[in-house]
């Protein structure tokens, strides 16, 4: 039941971070956004680090802490720049289904097949994240789009990656700040190699850092409560679960932004909660 709570808590604070992260984005493009949100992260952290006693971690911890943020980062970069090239209601279902789905056969092969009712609720969880995601387009238009698939493909990848590498990071240590830390530090470090070959300007208007911040925070929540999930339970469990991040996303858009759902969100949404309710029984 934690593994639940907290994967539900980690789709809320990555789709809350995605809403805000989109604002960002248009007041300072994409990867100047994604950049100053992880300085934000990595000072927040550091700060935590006052209020909690935690002995740095060992080399195995600090390696795949490392290897999964620049993974994570891979994928959003991928995932963004996707999504303004392509088409935008197939680049992120698809990605967010993949990321969803490389952690639940991972999880089968190490873990062996959860229960029967899990197994169909992770069906439902995956048909809720597509419909969420996908609006009122038509399925069929994936076959149209096929050359939009290679980069959200790639990225649903990376975002599979980084949900094994940072459980097999904590996998028998206590470590949370840190690995935290660390794959904050391992997304920056790719994210400024990438600024400085594409010598892109880190200028930034100054009004943006509030959202900016929010969004650092937020992804770092979704992040914290992704590690919990997955060491209180199975990681396939915590994975899916984290994935309906969409539907925060779309929840948040339709109040603030007075975005209405459409009829496959709509239905992606009871599907979610069909997908929970499974999952508890």
């Amino acid at each position: 039941m934690l593994s639940i709570i907290y994967g539900l808590l980690a789709a809320l604070s990555w789709g809350a971070g995605d809403f805000t992260g989109g604002l960002a984005s248009r007041k300072v493009g994409v990867f100047r956004s994604v950049f100053y949100a992880e300085i934000i992260g990595i000072i927040f952290l550091l700060f935590a680090t006052l209020f909690f006693t935690e002995p740095f971690p060992n080399q195995h911890v600090v390696i795949y802490s490392l290897l999964a943020g620049a993974v994570g980062t891979i994928g959003i970069m991928l995932l963004y720049y996707a999504m303004s090239v392509g088409v935008m209601s197939i680049a992120a279902p698809v990605a967010a289904l993949l990321g969803a789905a490389i952690p639940v056969i991972f999880g089968i092969f190490t873990e062996g097949l959860p229960e029967y009712l899990t197994l169909i609720g992770f069906a439902f969880a995956l048909f809720a994240v597509w419909m969420i995601s996908s609006a009122d387009a038509d399925i069929k238009n994936i076959f149209t789009h096929l050359a939009d698939l290679k980069l959200p493909l790639l990225a649903g990848v990376a975002f599979g990656c980084y949900f094994i590498l940072i459980d097999y990071a904590i996998d028998g240590s206590n470590a949370t700040i840190y690995p935290l830390i660390l794959s904050r530090l391992g997304g920056l470090i790719l994210i400024t190699v990438y600024l400085l070959i594409t010598r892109t300007s880190l200028k930034i208007d100054v009004s943006a850092f509030p959202i900016i911040s929010i969004n650092g925070v937020l992804d770092l929540v979704g992040n914290l409560f992704f590690i919990l999930a997955s060491r209180a339970g199975r990681l396939d469990v915590a994975a899916v679960l984290s994935s309906l991040f969409p539907g925060a996303t779309v929840l948040l858009a339709s109040i603030f932004l007075k975005e209405k759902l459409s009829r496959n969100q709509w239905i992606g949404v009871i599907a979610a909660l069909i997908a929970i309710v499974l999952m508890t029984i």
